[in-house]
């Protein structure tokens, strides 16, 4: 059976790539291009599944959405109405979201079930570009909210078997830069913190493309030790760079390959291994 490969990828702000944002115009066709072959949509190769990690649901314990069907979670604000109105009508896996919890019970994970949570942005307006087709199951998974990288790469771990099931893992956030106050202020274009967000993308590649599974390990457990870390991820928000932690653990052994797309006049990095 295929091996599926793991993705993480960067989404953008809201339903802004959906709904035609020029400065989106890079990530939506990342998106809609690279993404899909990536994940062999359309061919035999397809995944089965789609395991897919999101930055915006934070709990104590890794948390799956296991209905066979979930509403959407609108979860953003003040945007246009027709952001309120968008549909994404895959199917859940009940069967699937078990498999994930009894991986990560074996690594030691207390994972939670969850049918009634709806899948919010992180999830729904990627996919809306990924895969409009919407005909491959999808299990939603949250981060910690302990912001723990060993927890993290350990939900990683566990996830990397099911991927010769041909199940994929997908970790949706924005690993290169998420700092909204700063994002507001203009800072992007100042040259000093373009060298600093410079320096920073290099620790996380160097870190998280490192192709032997301890020593990358090792290296993401000191992520907060990096190049200006709290001016890229503030202190107690670290959610939009958990979901790359968990995709470096499913990564498994060998290295992977990156990609960039130009948001904010900065290289926003997705990664993925085959």
């Amino acid at each position: 059976m295929t091996r599926a490969p793991v993705i993480s990828i960067s989404h953008g702000g809201g339903p802004l790539p959906i709904l035609g944002d020029e400065g989106h115009e890079q990530i939506v066709k990342s998106l809609r291009t690279r993404i899909p072959e990536l994940l062999k949509l359309g061919t035999p190769e397809a995944p089965r599944a789609i395991v897919l990690i999101t930055a915006h649901w934070s709990e104590r314990n890794p948390t799956i959405s296991n209905a066979k069907k979930h509403p959407l979670l609108y979860d953003y604000y003040g945007f246009p109405p027709e952001s309120y109105d968008l549909k994404y009508d895959a199917d859940g896996s009940p069967e699937i979201a078990e498999k994930v919890a009894e991986a990560m019970k074996g690594v030691g994970l207390k994972p939670v079930m969850d049918d009634e949570r709806g899948w919010d942005h992180g999830v729904f307006v990627p996919m809306l570009l990924i895969n409009p087709a919407a005909n491959v199951p999808i299990v939603q998974v949250s981060v910690l909210n302990s912001e723990s990288p060993t927890g993290h790469y350990k939900m990683g771990r566990a996830l990397s078997d099911l991927r010769d099931s041909n199940i994929a893992i997908i970790g949706s956030g924005f690993a290169s830069f998420h700092n909204l106050r700063l994002m507001f202020s203009g800072i992007t274009s100042d040259p000093g913190f373009q060298n600093r967000n410079e320096a920073w993308s290099k620790a996380v590649s160097d870190a998280v493309l490192e192709e032997y599974v301890e020593e990358r390990e090792k290296k993401i457990n000191a992520w907060r030790d990096w190049p200006a870390a709290y001016e890229m991820h503030p202190r107690g928000g670290a959610e939009h760079f958990l979901p790359l932690i968990v995709c470096a653990g499913a990564a498994g052994k060998g290295s992977g390959l990156s990609y960039t797309d130009k948001y904010m006049g900065l290289d926003m990095y997705s990664y993925y291994w085959a």
